[in-house]
């Protein structure tokens, strides 16, 4: 299954009623800047940056930012420590902000990380949840 359709089908299963669309530009580059930067905070393992970009949902669900770490360093190691990564499409399904991050691991493993977006009060961008997708080979 190519990258795109794969995308396509998260999306088709998580909200079945709306096509992706690709977001515009100035909600591309709030969301790419909030990602890159929360990238470079696990870099620097700062733990009080790197949470300060997490949407408040998740703020309250872990409660510190050594807990939100601890969690990120164990269930997310991919996006905690990546060899490389670079940005996809940014896409909007049903009023819903993705963005596609592609990662190479340490140890060589390729994955695609999407990265659901919420726009807050304020017109500022939170990351609401990352999912981990493994990508073959042939993906790429």
């Amino acid at each position: 299954m190519s990258i795109l359709r794969t995308i396509a089908f998260l999306f088709l299963a998580v909200w079945p009623v709306a096509l992706p669309a690709h977001a515009d530009g100035g909600d591309v580059a709030g969301i790419r800047a909030v990602i890159a930067a929360q990238m470079a905070a696990f870099e620097r393992d700062d733990g009080t940056a790197a949470f300060a970009y997490a949407s408040p949902g998740i703020q309250a669900g872990l409660g510190t930012p050594e807990r939100f770490m601890a969690m990120v360093r164990e269930s997310y190691t991919p996006v905690y420590r990546p060899s490389r990564w670079s940005f996809g499409e940014t896409v909007v399904a049903d009023g819903t902000h993705a963005q596609v991050v592609f990662l190479t691991g340490r140890d060589g493993a390729r994955q695609v990380a999407l990265y659901i977006m919420e726009r807050q009060a304020d017109g500022s961008w939170r990351i609401g949840g990352v999912t981990l997708h493994a990508l073959a080979e042939r993906d790429i």
